[in-house]
């Protein structure tokens, strides 16, 4: 198990640039499936998860090249469908959460799809039904192997047809979008997740010769083709590691400029930040976050009354940077309730903070609010373990702006979501060593 020693209090200074985006490499790299035809694609993290999916492809029969860093070639024109049923495949799928959307382009293009229960971070219950409901709503017949934890999906041929989703999912609209490309007639999918990165994956796959309409709300219109073609895609920079950028400046009262971060993508994300009282500026597609020597007082609502940060569905304010913005609020003026609605386990990791000296009520699993010491008490260095990938940086970025120097363990989760973190902080000026 790796781990990290930071000694924190330091002001850090420079340009950081973000990786590709985590969640829509996810999505992206299982679209090469859809065609035999070659697939590009530019700007794909180098971070472990990443990796095992581009490994299951590779398993799968998918000839890869890789053509520079973060560029890569995929040709997928003799898939082994054998390797889905294999020991071998059911240890790698359940090792990562992304591997449910192989299940969409392996079912729209050859008939059948299966996947282990996946595994991904502890932060709750994850379930996966929006998926197979929409497969099945297709034309697709579900079994489920109770003792292997086995899901598989058959279909001679997906018909088009209207479904509502029981929930915005990102991962089940673009698993239930991937089936219908090449489904027969017409797929309406209502209550659809509008992301960016799914915008990102509508335009792929129409640049690949699918029909896809509605890009950009929650109604999409698909209109199933016969085959898809070949294209060339370059994703978006990860706004959950932008997020993470604005709040590591601000905690440790440092000035940075995070580069290219396609600020039209970044929905209410600088706003959510200027809420807590930190300033920062566009400049072209940069944010530039100037040095906040007098700290950052949190903004009340009109009435006087406090602050609610809370996630939701696009354009609201993602989930996965709701651990970043409370630790971010320990060391403002104000105070602020964080109110985590969709895992009920993702605010555990505040006992951390606790015993760094935040204050902190955990007011229940999804509710917790938070009182600032305005740094006039800093939070101290303590040994802690990383229980996810948002809270692992979570407890980087505050271990950063402690007196003294922290621990924190089990660091392949952030290497999970965040490409060589330890050498990219180091050329800010951050003091931080992998063990």
């Amino acid at each position: 198990m790796g781990t990290f020693k930071i000694e924190g209090g330091h002001s850090l200074s420079g340009e950081i640039t973000p990786q590709g985006a985590k969640n829509e490499a996810l999505q992206i790299l299982c679209a090469v499936l859809l065609t035999a035809e070659e697939v590009t694609i530019h700007n794909i993290p180098n971070i472990v998860d990443v990796n095992k999916l581009i490994s299951i492809l590779e398993d799968l029969g998918v000839k890869i090249q890789k053509k520079s860093k973060g560029s890569y070639t995929f040709k997928a024109d003799d898939v082994n469908l054998d390797y889905l049923q294999s020991e071998q495949f059911k240890q790698d799928g359940r090792g990562l959460r992304g591997s449910i959307m192989l299940v969409g382009p392996l079912l729209a293009r050859f008939g059948k799809g299966y996947i282990p229960k996946p595994g991904g971070d502890k932060i709750g219950r994850r379930r996966l039904d929006t998926h197979f409901e929409g497969f099945i709503n297709l034309g697709a017949k579900f079994r489920y192997n109770k003792e292997e934890y086995f899901y598989g999906v058959e279909a001679k041929k997906l018909k088009g047809t209207y479904m509502l989703l029981d929930e915005a999912s990102v991962t089940g609209t673009a698993n239930i979008l991937m089936a219908a490309v090449l489904a027969e007639g017409t797929t309406t999918i209502y209550n659809a997740a509008c992301e960016p990165y799914l915008q990102q994956l509508c335009k792929m796959l129409n640049r690949m010769g699918a029909k896809i309409s509605g890009v950009g709300s929650n109604l999409l219109v698909i209109e199933g083709v016969d085959q898809l073609g070949g294209t060339e895609h370059t994703m978006l920079p990860d706004m959950i590691e932008i997020g993470s950028w604005i709040g590591l400046a601000a905690m440790t009262r440092s000035e940075l400029t995070i580069k290219n971060v396609s600020w039209d993508d970044l929905g209410q994300i600088p706003t959510v930040f200027q809420k807590l009282g930190i300033r920062l500026e566009r400049k072209g597609d940069d944010i530039y976050i100037p040095e906040h020597k007098n700290g950052y007082e949190i903004q009340n609502y009109i009435d006087g009354s406090i602050l609610t940060i809370a996630d939701a569905p696009w354009p609201g304010l993602t989930p996965d940077l709701l651990s970043i913005i409370l630790v971010v609020a320990t060391q403002a003026k104000g105070e602020v309730l964080i109110h985590q609605k969709m895992f009920e386990s993702r605010l555990f990791f505040v006992d951390k903070l606790l015993d760094m000296g935040a204050k902190i009520i955990l007011c229940d699993p999804h509710r917790a609010t938070v009182i600032g010491h305005d740094f006039k008490s800093t939070l101290k260095a303590t040994t802690m373990t990383s229980p996810d990938i948002r809270a692992g940086v979570s407890l980087l970025i505050a271990a950063l702006s402690a007196k003294g120097t922290s621990t924190i363990h089990n660091i392949e989760q952030i290497d999970r979501g965040y490409e060589d973190i330890d050498t990219r902080l180091r050329a800010i000026g951050a003091k931080i060593t992998r063990v």
